[in-house]
């Protein structure tokens, strides 16, 4: 019998949505394939760029309000699994790891990413930075490590969902998306979920649109994965990245838009894109504090505690499983 290894069956899933994705109508393919080395770079890149606030407002409620953050997750609660969802390098969440750590509160963490690039790093780093660290990795789809975890373990679970990841869906996904996380949770299990705020439009858009073309490059880094892993035919100069900000619906959306008659051949698949014509590539939804609220009543959560930056463009939600 013939077995697909982890990277062939990473390779036949990126081709699948790839595929499924360019046949839609408008076209779209999904961010998640941002991410390789190269695309884990470029996005160090965009967080250090002035006008990307995001990674800053939330790294100064991690940084002054870390102690508040580990005592309402570990207070009186015992021994738990620390579920990291996007861990990133770590460089938030670490605070909080420390804190816990000279706090002497018993945890795993458990870090979940779809780059391998990414648990390689912190397997590799985070022992040296956090001497007593006890790690169990995990390499793939939040959901599927998700019900593994929740089958295979009895501890209570300690849900950290950072960086406002949950922003990059539509707010229909978003509902499904935190459904679904609260059916992989029992009774009493914890998230702590970053979002996104609504603010001046003109911030938002600066955010997502840099001068030094960094998210244009991260944008056009999906193709050059699809040439390098996929054996894709097409070619990129004929494709440009476009931001847009709708402050109505609070979504910043970014495209990949063809400057000139194109077309991108997978295999013997062919979808052809005219002047003009555009592919959704990514989603960061921004949201108010009565929106978040409501999110978490509609899914079964209760929400117990909130923590902001200091200009509230942020916002670190606590919310129990009931």
């Amino acid at each position: 019998m013939f077995v697909l290894t982890e990277k062939e069956n990473i390779i036949a899933q990126f081709t699948q949505d790839v595929i499924a994705g360019l046949s839609m109508t408008p076209k779209r393919l999904p961010s998640k394939y941002f991410y390789d080395a190269k695309g884990d770079g470029l996005f160090r890149d965009i967080m250090a760029c002035k006008d990307y606030y995001v990674t800053r407002c939330e790294m100064e409620i991690f940084t002054e309000q870390t102690e508040k953050i580990a005592r309402a997750i570990s207070t009186g609660r015992g021994e738990f699994d620390l579920i990291e969802l996007g861990p990133g390098d770590c460089s938030k969440s670490k605070h909080l790891l420390q804190a816990l750590l000279n706090n002497g509160v018993r945890f795993n963490y458990v870090p979940i990413d779809i780059s391998y690039d990414v648990i390689q790093g912190i397997e590799s780093n985070l022992p040296g930075d956090l001497p007593g660290i006890q790690i169990s990795s995990r390499h793939g789809d939040y959901h599927q490590m998700l019900k593994a975890l929740s089958s295979g373990s009895d501890s209570r679970k300690v849900i950290l969902n950072l960086g406002a990841n949950v922003g990059n869906m539509p707010s229909e996904q978003c509902y499904k998306f935190i459904g679904d996380l609260r059916n992989s949770l029992s009774k009493g299990d914890i998230v702590l979920m970053g979002f996104d705020l609504v603010k001046d439009p003109k911030i938002i858009r600066a955010a997502y649109d840099d001068d030094e073309g960094i998210t244009r490059e991260f944008n056009l880094n999906l193709l050059r994965r699809m040439s390098n892993e996929l054996e894709a035919d097409l070619d990129i100069s004929k494709f440009e990245h476009y931001c847009s900000y709708d402050p109505v619906t609070g979504a910043c959306k970014s495209y990949l838009v063809a400057v000139g008659d194109t077309s991108i051949d997978i295999g013997a698949e062919r979808f052809k894109l005219s002047r003009y014509e555009s592919i959704w590539t990514e989603i960061s939804q921004k949201y108010t504090l009565a929106q978040i609220e409501d999110i978490a009543l509609a899914n079964a959560f209760q929400p117990i505690n909130l923590f902001t930056d200091s200009r509230e463009w942020f916002a670190d939600v606590l919310w129990e499983a009931k």
